[in-house]
């Protein structure tokens, strides 16, 4: 069995992105283990807190609820202060996760690396995904940490189709519908959206997982105008566009394996299927 460390920028980005590989690896005997860069300091504030709770404290609880879904077996923070989207103010400020010293903020992952010996380490792509940037700090400290960790991980990154986006949004077109997202458009770093599918390496059917997948975004019920959308669409819609997870592994020959990247005991997988 394996230990694998998922790094993620703010609770809730797991919900979306990585959620059905957790949900698959925990049920498969492995250990899972989430670890937050921030406390998502800047996410929206919803009407309900109570008196005295924060939305740290409120994103904190989302967090164990979305891991009790997945089957998640710890929950470890860095505790470093959201920066916000690209250009706000916050993006400045000494504290939070965009202006820390790089090897502090991996270091404290590799604390937990070394504490759990992890087998494998998830990170994101180069930009993030989408641009934003503790997302894209998230890329550059798993990759730091991974090298300074007592036995060095296996490294993926965790990233969409652009491609598989694409086809979505002109099937969507063709039937009549005014889709607003372009993947093709700039994002919070003026970039695409995700990774085109040639530099893909693993395709991950999660399907399977779409109930675990859709309880640990209701978890996030805070991030209304996020989860609010994903709980918005229709099952066969909802289950299209999250039945399957993408990420890249550095190193890797070219090529996307429609596989699960534990099969593959070294490390590869031939895209026939064999390792």
């Amino acid at each position: 069995m394996s230990t694998l460390v998922f790094l993620h920028a703010h609770p809730d980005d797991e919900s979306s992105l990585t959620s059905g590989s957790m949900a698959r690896a925990a049920e498969e005997g492995h250990r899972v283990v989430v670890v937050y860069a921030t406390n998502g300091d800047h996410g929206e504030v919803p009407d309900d807190l109570a008196p005295g709770e924060s939305l740290v404290d409120r994103r904190r609880k989302e967090a164990d609820a979305s891991a009790a879904a997945t089957g998640t077996h710890r929950v470890a923070w860095l505790d470093y202060v959201d920066s916000g989207m690209t250009g706000w103010v916050e993006n400045t400020a000494p504290e939070s996760f965009l202006q820390v010293d790089l090897d502090e903020a991996a270091k404290r992952l590799v604390l937990i690396l070394d504490e759990e010996d992890a087998d494998i380490l998830i990170g994101y792509d180069w930009h993030g995904g989408y641009g934003h940037p503790d997302h894209i700090k998230v890329h550059h400290v798993a990759h730091r940490a991974a090298e300074l960790a007592a036995r060095r991980p296996r490294m993926l990154e965790a990233t969409s189709n652009r491609d598989r986006m694409r086809t979505w949004r002109d099937h969507a077109t063709a039937s009549g519908a005014e889709p607003e997202f372009d993947p093709d458009g700039p994002m919070d770093d003026g970039n695409p959206m995700g990774t085109p599918e040639s530099d893909i390496h693993w395709q991950v059917d999660v399907s399977a997982f779409i109930g675990h997948r859709r309880a640990a975004m209701q978890a996030h019920a805070s991030q209304v105008t996020d989860i609010g959308m994903f709980m918005a669409m229709p099952p066969e819609v909802f289950a299209g566009a999250f039945g399957t997870e993408y990420y890249i592994e550095p190193g890797r020959p070219a090529g996307m394996v429609d596989g699960w990247f534990l099969d593959a005991t070294d490390g590869y997988l031939s895209q026939d299927g064999q390792s």
